[in-house]
């Protein structure tokens, strides 16, 4: 591409920015005072990323001008600087800076550490990446517990208030609070709400050996009914040339899934191992067909994935609420599940203030599709608020985008959280083997090492979680002198032309 051809496009790009800038304003008025800055660069990025950029950063690349392959947190500048450097290579007169307010790479470097700073209320730290990790159920028995996982390097106990009981979660904050006064330790309490529970309900089946079983045998093809009914479960039966002549049944813990869901719907269980599809529903029951399954069982208490359902229940459940005072008076860092759009957003501020919880942060989880295709929108109600973060949560976020485009949408998340400068905590199934065997796979060492790209990392239970603990701080630490977030190739994205026309046409 010819340097004058090369200078128009990204001079009309940067044109186009400007001519959006009363648009901006007007989206970005309420936002939070720390965040002003930074909610106007998110809202430039999604214009940048509307375009397809491929072609400029090569061409870029070529002549040895600064691409902008790392333009996330800094849009207006670095596409500003770009122009004006090609125009003093073709003799032209530069360009002259605009009224709108600059943010260059190491403000918004800045930006980003002052704001994870602000939400893990941390000073200094050996790595810049904080380290979570889940508390087990012991660890509101025994303190040691708690304290071996400080000195092997946790920064952040994680209690999921999904599991267990309030007298456990009371125990685990009250030894917190005894080893932060006892030591040098600062450990911060990140509490998660626990959301809508899309489970299957208990199993109770009389098994042919006359034990209790907690499941139901399954394979692919056949036909099992999810129900509102009380039920314990019915396993399918067949006739001798193994045709199947009675279905299947299981029983949902929420019972508007089957109001919500609609035929040729696709409904996964257990993490992604069973998939089906909506045959046909009635008032009460809703009829699938096994379409894939890796699992030869489906028990109790597995978890519903609905990528393709559009359904009405709140993220933020009746329990949530009830949970909510020991929230705002134990934790630092609370975790909203399963929330879909910006009036979750709202509704759980609301929820906050009437508990005067200012100086709560608040990290959306990122579980769904809906979430991801409205994270801009989440982020920037969001930043109306102080202290607000992301979780990519990539168990559930995975089974609904698809395993093959979840390393596509992390990415994604990542790309426009650091255009916003939030704090993002990278979860799921983190040094999972190392925690529960021992032994590290070569995959999750370069898993985490990926992590070191977010501004937290989060591990989960198991027997060996100190060595996991102490592994993932060498390998922060080694990663921080290596790089700052990432550099990448600029495809338009479908997610940033779908909310500049939400946010700039509504």
């Amino acid at each position: 591409m010819k340097l004058d051809k090369l200078t128009n496009g990204l001079e009309n790009i940067l044109q186009t920015i400007e001519a959006n800038e009363g648009n901006i304003n007007n989206v970005t008025h309420n936002i939070h005072d720390n965040y002003k800055l930074s909610a106007k660069n998110l809202c430039r990025y999604l214009i940048l990323r509307t375009f397809d950029l491929r072609k400029f950063q090569e061409n870029l690349s070529e002549i040895g001008v600064s691409s902008i392959r790392t333009s996330e947190g800094y849009v207006y500048s670095n596409i500003f600087n770009v122009v004006r450097n090609l125009k003093l290579l073709q003799g032209l007169p530069k360009t002259e800076p605009s009224t709108i307010e600059l943010i260059g790479y190491k403000k918004s470097k800045k930006l980003v550490k002052k704001n994870a700073n602000a939400l893990f209320k941390r000073a200094r730290t050996k790595h810049f990446a904080e380290i979570m990790v889940t508390l087990p159920k012991n660890a509101a028995k025994d303190k040691s517990v708690i304290r071996d996982m400080a000195e092997n390097g946790m920064e952040i106990a994680r209690i999921n208030l999904g599991h267990g009981k309030l007298k456990d979660w009371m125990q685990m904050v009250t030894y917190i609070k005894e080893i932060n006064n006892q030591t040098n330790y600062n450990i911060k309490i990140y509490m998660d709400l626990s959301g809508p529970k899309f489970r299957t309900s208990t199993i109770e089946i009389l098994k042919d050996d006359g034990k209790i079983g907690n499941s139901i045998p399954i394979k692919k093809g056949d036909h099992i009914i999810l129900t509102k009914r009380t039920t314990k479960g019915k396993r399918s039966k067949f006739d001798n040339t193994n045709t199947q002549i009675e279905k299947a049944e299981i029983g949902v813990m929420l019972h508007e899934i089957i109001d919500d869901i609609k035929v040729e719907d696709v409904v996964f269980f257990d993490d992604g191992m069973i998939k089906a599809q909506v045959l046909s529903k009635t008032e009460q029951d809703v009829e699938l067909l096994i379409t894939d399954c890796y699992k030869s069982k489906l028990s109790s208490e597995k978890g519903i994935n609905l990528p393709h359902t559009k359904y009405k229940l709140p993220a933020l459940t009746e329990q949530d609420i009830k949970n909510l005072p020991f929230v705002c008076e134990y934790a630092d860092m609370v975790g909203y599940s399963f929330v879909r759009d910006k009036e979750d957003v709202s509704f759980l501020f609301q929820q906050l203030h009437l508990h005067g919880a200012k100086d709560l942060g608040v990290i959306f989880k990122i579980e769904n599709v809906e979430a991801f295709e409205n994270l801009p929108e989440i982020l920037l109600e969001g930043m109306k608020h102080n202290k607000i973060g992301v979780m990519i949560a990539r168990g559930d976020l995975a089974v609904e985008v698809g395993f093959e485009r979840i390393s596509e949408v992390q990415n994604q998340i990542l790309w426009i959280c650091e255009a916003a400068h939030i704090p993002v905590i990278w979860a799921t199934q983190v040094l999972e083997n190392l925690a529960k065997t021992g032994i590290p796979t070569r995959a999750e060492i370069s898993d985490a090492t990926q992590g070191a790209y977010a501004e937290c990392v989060m591990l989960n239970k198991g027997p060996y979680i100190n060595n996991a603990i102490k592994t993932l701080e060498n390998i922060l630490i080694r990663m921080e002198s290596n790089s700052f977030k990432r550099k990448n190739a600029l495809r338009p994205l479908n997610i940033a032309k779908k909310s500049t026309d939400k946010l700039f046409n509504a």
